[in-house]
């Protein structure tokens, strides 16, 4: 089979849910972060006997869910938990106990069908049989499931094992795959098919994309019956906006807890600018020409329409040259085809270059039509950088209107009067201080312990 026929591993599960650019911020702390009664759950964690962890996700210590999954698997092992993360792509952190679930090959076989049948999630068969022979062999109190789409797990035998076995199960979702007959996201169509039922579906070119057919009636119902009915099974969303959606679904039977996604505080702190050829930000004012400039930032990872790219377009065309809009993590195609009024940047590993470039903007952009919970909001909070967002999604949860601004989706002027607003009150309100104070709720230690105590011991 043809790479661009399947193209499965460059299918990023993150760019369904939040951006693979793991931001990260720092601030001295002005109250404590973790209050009495934390303190005692987490004291009573070291008395605990015999609780054991399953962790399952498509990837682990990549991207933001699975950097997520290896912090849990991390907090609960230093306070008494024995864990286990199984994954089903690439490779897991060494130090950590994990089983890899099936293999490469696997993977392309299930994409494959995948693409031919639209049936996401009913292959690998055989990978997810010896993957319950783990689960036996393991023991665990507790599952915690978070992405099962991926090409790695057959979810209807999988499920039917967890109804079986009355194990206890925690369910994170970060996009709205569990619930759809297809798609992973709805709202840039404004799609309202998966409240009653899924039929000729229009995103059948989006991820998990299928060439040939439209199962989504068969997969809707099938999903409803193996998801429902299990018992002693909490769901989490990282946002409010998928804790309603979730409310509307066949899922409505479950209790259900919003934790937003917590980003790493300790790694990304605000850069200043010196000068020297050392300093990042003196080098990158230089080589982009951005000196003297009002920088609008926007990051994604992948670019497309529903992360905003053809809003940003407008954007440049609507603007005073006073502005310079620098976008970060294009492809080569897109920047052959930028506008020359955009500076285009292809995706950076550096977390260190990162913080630069959200340090280096005056204010962060995030133009996305559709999204859970957008870590990029924070990412460029924890820099000191002020954030303009559409009402899309729940990317507007993270921000309040000391640090940022939502209008609503597609008003490319109320962007422009936001960006207004926000330099005229520079020094008075919208301060890297005020950003930096919002970014510590969502320090990822913090987010962790509410895990512990609101989902692991809570319920």
């Amino acid at each position: 089979m043809m790479r661009d026929e399947l193209d499965v591993m460059a299918v990023s599960l993150d760019h369904n849910t939040e951006n693979n650019y793991i931001g990260l911020g720092s601030l001295e702390p002005e109250e404590p972060l973790i209050t009495a009664s934390q303190s005692a759950v987490m004291s009573s964690m070291n008395r605990l006997e015999n609780r054991k962890v399953l962790l399952v996700n498509t990837v682990a210590g990549t991207g933001s869910v699975g950097r997520l999954v290896t912090g849990l698997y991390d907090t609960l092992t230093d306070n008494g938990y024995q864990c286990l993360i199984a994954y089903g792509r690439g490779e897991a952190p060494g130090n950590r106990n994990s089983y890899r679930i099936g293999d490469d090959f696997s993977v392309y076989v299930h994409g494959g069908l995948s693409r031919i049948n639209d049936k996401h999630g009913f292959y690998s068969k055989r990978a997810t049989r010896e993957f319950i022979d783990v689960i036996e062999d393991f023991d665990p109190d507790i599952i915690h499931l978070h992405n099962v789409h991926g090409y790695y797990l057959n979810i209807e035998i999988l499920f039917k094992y967890i109804k079986q076995s009355g194990r206890r199960v925690i369910w994170t979702l970060h996009d709205c795959w569990t619930f759809t007959g297809h798609c992973s996201h709805f709202e840039y169509i404004g799609c309202m098919k998966w409240q009653t039922g899924c039929f000729k579906c229009e995103q059948l070119n989006e991820y998990p994309k299928s060439i040939a057919a439209d199962n989504s009636t068969f997969n809707y119902q099938k999903k409803k019956e193996l998801f429902t009915g299990i018992e002693n099974m909490t769901l989490v969303t990282p946002s409010e906006w998928l804790r309603e959606r979730v409310s509307q679904s066949f899922m409505k039977e479950y209790h259900t807890v919003v934790v937003p996604t917590g980003i790493n505080l300790e790694e990304f702190s605000p850069v200043a600018e010196d000068v020297t050829n050392s300093n990042l930000i003196f080098k990158l004012k230089n080589s982009l020409n951005v000196r003297d400039k009002l920088v609008l930032l926007g990051v994604a990872n992948p670019w497309r329409e529903r992360k905003g790219l053809l809003q940003f377009e407008t954007l440049a065309k609507s603007i005073s040259d006073r502005y310079v809009i620098v976008l970060l993590g294009l492809n080569d195609a897109q920047l052959n085809e930028l506008p020359e009024s955009i500076i285009g940047l292809a995706r950076t590993d550096s977390t260190e270059e990162l913080a630069a470039l959200y340090s280096m903007a005056d204010i962060y952009v995030n133009l996305t039509l559709e999204d859970t919970f957008p870590t990029t909001n924070i990412e460029a909070l924890a820099c000191g950088t002020p954030v303009v967002t559409f009402k899309a999604g729940g990317s507007a949860e993270s921000i309040d209107d000391t640090c940022g601004i939502a209008v609503e989706r597609n008003s490319i002027q109320g962007v422009i009067a936001a960006f207004d607003k926000i330099l005229s009150q520079r020094g008075i309100m919208y301060t890297p201080e005020m950003c930096m104070r919002r970014a510590r709720l969502y320090d990822r230690n913090y987010r962790f312990l509410e895990y512990i105590q609101e989902v692991y011991e809570g319920m």
